[in-house]
């Protein structure tokens, strides 16, 4: 498996990994190991970041395209993502509004249409 791919399977920024893991490949065992025994860099990764897009946007509660359209774009780390959800620009609580109807929206189409069978 070519390390971006690990990295994404792992939730985790790239090149805020190790160099010896964004050079070499790993193999399906290797990966599983590292999900069930993440080593002190993994743990601390996944603990204080950089995180990568998707990790930033599902932490902070929008969706990646309401991060490009606020230029914020980039990996973060867990204090910068605190900080924003601590002080709340306008965009952020507008995005997070927007976000959490469509889910509401989604689930309660889902939940019609399964009804409907």
């Amino acid at each position: 498996m070519k390390p971006l791919t690990a990295a994404k399977k792992l939730g985790i920024h790239l090149p805020a990994t190790p160099q010896e893991f964004q050079d070499t490949a790993l193999t399906h065992d290797a990966f599983v190991e590292l999900q069930n025994n993440p080593p002190e860099w993994l743990q601390k990764l996944r603990r204080e970041g950089p995180h990568p897009r998707p990790e930033v946007a599902r932490k902070l509660g929008i969706t990646i395209s309401a991060l490009k359209k606020h230029d914020m774009d980039k990996a973060l780390t867990t204090a910068e993502i605190k900080e924003l959800l601590e002080n709340q620009p306008a965009w952020l609580s507008t995005s997070r509004r927007q976000h959490a109807e469509e889910r509401e929206r989604q689930l309660k189409t889902k939940d019609n249409g399964e009804s409907a069978s």
